[in-house]
């Protein structure tokens, strides 16, 4: 009998093979055979082995002759070698192998056999995990089996809550019940949810959450919440996200994307099915307020003037993202402009996180994408859908960054005809879990883009904001009151000016200005360069996260100064040391076109800059980034008595808008220079830049408080301006310096005194 057992035992592995080892035990679990050998597997753990013997030779059957087995334990080391191995190559081929056994001293097949039991004992965990999963879901199964048949053979009468009479309720009714019940579980969960993300308080009971369907192409009209109508764009708007085939309730991801905002499980679906919905009112939104005659907008008697409606839009739209908070104020724009760019390239531009902070360097201090929803149908943004976060800035230490974090979605209504809206999701409720920053959330915006002949395109522009006017400073109150600072109109602004920008940079012709002659080499350089030196100015005036600023707090210099230092240790685009950061605003009692003629003219430019030397500047290099004069980057040169005198040269850029103007410089060595004019790399060239930013004050003719625009944004010459002075110096060259208060007041009497001689040549108090 036990030779038979033998046998049988030895007949049976060598069927199964080395792949099957250790799962016997699963299959047999009565089986003291199957648990001897199910023990004997884990005790060697992969990490033992037969010298010279595989699986295979010691399952050989009775015809083989009996060999003695030399037993051998690997040193902790040998496993630890193995195991990383292990870790990163599951299965090492024969060069690999080989290599192992030299530097472990094994042989080659002691290698080959640890790892085919270590995978073999991988492959059993998981079969065991498996197993025990599937045991405790069958059980919890049959748990639940069980009660459901106990509930049903004892029937509950649900109005006075005893027995009921046999016949009373059928089968199919009392199924009904059940998914009535879990359906208004789940109904609970959505509405928890949405109070938690959207800021959005819904009532289980009495305003059900209306939820898309589990279609993947969604039909939407303009009918939705009342609306209404047709669009004005004279097209249905067919919503068509690529959803997967995960709806509401389940738990399928979509491929490749990571679920929103962190979530797992159902509350993904649940969420995501929230932000769709919220998107999709949000596109309702937009085009609404976007039509030629639409109420919401009241013009003034001259026709020149934009005044928003209030009570119409309180009337036409309950609020997708919660009522205003408390203290805060609304300012709601639209501009529309023809701009030099066709309608796809926008869309990804403005789709695309860094290629829209580069088209709004001065607004955009920084934007990234968090979660992507939904790429678009067919390889087009049509239906693309994602969460964002963006610092919106304007150039005054005195307006605090507006950090946003919101959804963009992107749809197709026709032929060349676009709309990408905005909309906030991140409201907090909860004083806890509020974040601080948060001072400000973005209604529905965007804008409507439509393609025109030669490469233009029809771009209709919407700015929807709440915000907390008690964090910004007196003097630029009336100017974002008016929708100037954050408005349509200087979005639509800035868009016309890089795009033309962009068309001169591109065309092969060099300009009759470009006395210099520069290589298209040279040019691209110096203008990564001169765009480097302003992204480093707006960073230093504004704050925002794009540099590690630490603000310092002295008492001195009032409010109105903010004041900043950081230490440069590896970073190549500015000198290594302490540098500080000083910026302040003033009120100019004189137009921003004057101010910005005074400041941009080198003639002029040793009445105000003591880099100067007291006599006037030579342009040597000018290149054009606009059709006006004012919109170029040009290098100066002080006029020396020696010309050896003079190794530093300025770089200068200065542009104006109809909502902006900017002149940024910074004192640059003419041995860089020389290398980025030959087309060389500008990452390496060391700047610190300084300058100035002018704003209208908000009381021109081009904007007036209460919501009211004028229609082009046009010029200010009857109003004040807001002077921005900003500069960066280096402090001490030895990064582990300490700052002195020396230093400080060093930089403040520079920016004094600079205002002072400004307003001396202006002839201003």
């Amino acid at each position: 009998m036990q030779n038979s057992s033998s046998f049988s035992y030895s007949t049976q592995r060598k069927m199964e093979g080395p792949s099957e080892m250790g799962l016997i035990g699963e299959n047999f679990d009565a089986g003291l055979m199957g648990r001897m050998r199910d023990d004997e597997y884990e005790s060697r753990s992969g990490s033992d082995n037969f010298d010279g013997v595989s699986g295979d030779d010691q399952d050989g059957g009775d015809d083989q002759p009996q060999r003695k087995k030399r037993y051998h334990r690997h040193t902790p080391h040998q496993i630890q070698e193995l195991e990383s191995f292990f870790k990163e190559c599951p299965h090492p081929d024969e060069k690999q192998r080989l290599d192992l056994s030299k530097r472990l001293g094994l042989e080659n097949k002691q290698v080959k056999f640890w790892f085919q039991n270590r995978r073999t004992q991988m492959k059993t965990q998981l079969e065991r995990h498996e197993n025990i999963m599937l045991r405790q879901e069958n059980d919890k199964l049959r748990a639940e089996n069980s009660l459901m048949k106990e509930a049903m053979s004892n029937p509950v009468c649900n109005s006075c809550g005893g027995p009921a009479i046999p016949g009373q309720i059928s089968f199919e009714e009392h199924q009904i019940r059940i998914e009535n019940a879990r359906l208004k579980d789940e109904l609970n969960r959505i509405c928890a949810l949405a109070n938690k993300f959207l800021g959005k308080p819904i009532s289980s009971l009495t305003s059900p959450m209306a939820l898309p369907t589990s279609n993947s192409g969604l039909e939407l009209g303009i009918g939705r919440n009342g609306l209404g109508g047709s669009s004005t764009l004279g097209t249905p708007l067919a919503m068509g996200l690529d959803l997967g085939d995960g709806v509401l309730g389940t738990q399928t991801a979509m491929p490749g994307i990571r679920p929103p905002l962190g979530l797992m499980g159902n509350e993904v679906q649940l969420e995501r099915s929230m932000l769709i919905d919220l998107a999709l009112t949000a596109m309702e939104e937009l085009l609404k307020m976007t039509q030629a005659e639409s109420p919401l907008w009241i013009k003034s008697l001259d026709g020149e003037k934009e005044v928003f409606n209030h009570d119409e839009y309180a009337r036409l739209f309950s609020p997708c993202i919660g009522p205003k908070p408390t203290g805060y104020v609304t300012e709601a724009t639209r501009e529309t402009g023809i701009v030099i760019i066709n309608s796809l390239a926008l869309v990804e531009t403005l789709m695309d996180a860094n290629r829209w902070a580069e088209m709004f360097p001065s607004m955009i201090a920084r934007a990234i994408n968090l979660d992507v929803i939904s790429n678009g149908m067919g390889g087009t943004r049509n239906g693309a859908l994602q969460v964002m976060h963006a610092e919106v800035q304007l150039l005054s230490p005195l307006v605090p960054v507006r950090q946003v974090r919101f959804l963009r979605f992107c749809k197709q209504h026709a032929e060349g005809v676009w709309a990408v809206v905005d909309v906030s999701i991140d409201i907090g409720h909860d004083a806890a879990n509020a974040q601080p920053f948060m001072s400000c959330r973005r209604l529905p915006s965007g804008c409507i883009v439509q393609d025109m002949p030669n490469g233009y395109s029809k771009v209709t522009w919407l700015e929807h904001w709440e915000y907390d006017e008690s964090v910004v400073h007196q003097l630029y109150r009336p100017l974002l009151s008016s929708g100037v600072g954050f408005g349509a109109h200087r979005w639509i602004a800035t868009l016309q000016r890089q795009c033309e920008c962009l068309a001169i940079l591109m065309s092969s012709s060099i300009s009759s200005d470009d006395h210099t002659a520069l290589s298209q080499a040279g040019r691209r350089s110096m203008l990564k360069l001169a765009q480097r030196m302003t992204s480093n100015f707006c960073s230093g005036v504004c704050a925002s996260s794009a540099r590690k600023w630490d603000s310092l707090h002295m008492g001195t210099l009032g409010d109105d100064m903010k004041v900043m230092t950081r230490k440069n240790v590896d970073d190549p685009g500015e000198p290594p040391g302490i540098v500080l950061s000083a910026a302040t605003s003033v009120w100019m009692p004189v137009s921003r076109q004057r101010v910005f003629d005074f400041l941009r003219d080198e003639r002029l430019r040793s009445e105000w800059d003591i880099l100067s030397n007291g006599g006037p500047m030579q342009e040597m290099v000018h290149i054009a980034k606009g059709q006006g004069h004012g919109n170029c980057v040009s290098l100066l040169r002080a006029n020396a008595v020696n010309a050896n005198d003079s190794s530093m040269l300025i770089l200068q850029e200065t542009w104006m808008d109809a909502s902006c103007s900017v002149v940024v410089y910074a004192p640059v060595d003419v041995q860089s220079l020389n290398v980025v004019m030959s087309g060389g790399d500008s990452a390496y060239v060391a700047l610190l830049p300084s300058g100035f930013a002018i704003l209208p004050d908000g009381h021109g003719n081009n904007s007036s408080c209460n919501g009211t625009m004028q229609k082009g944004g046009g010029s200010d010459e009857s109003g004040g301006s807001l002077l921005t002075v900003g500069f960066q110096i280096l402090v001490n060259s030895l990064p582990t310096a300490k700052l002195t208060v020396e230093s400080v007041d060093t930089v403040n009497n520079l920016i004094s005194c600079t205002i002072q001689k400004i307003k001396g040549a202006l002839r201003v108090a």
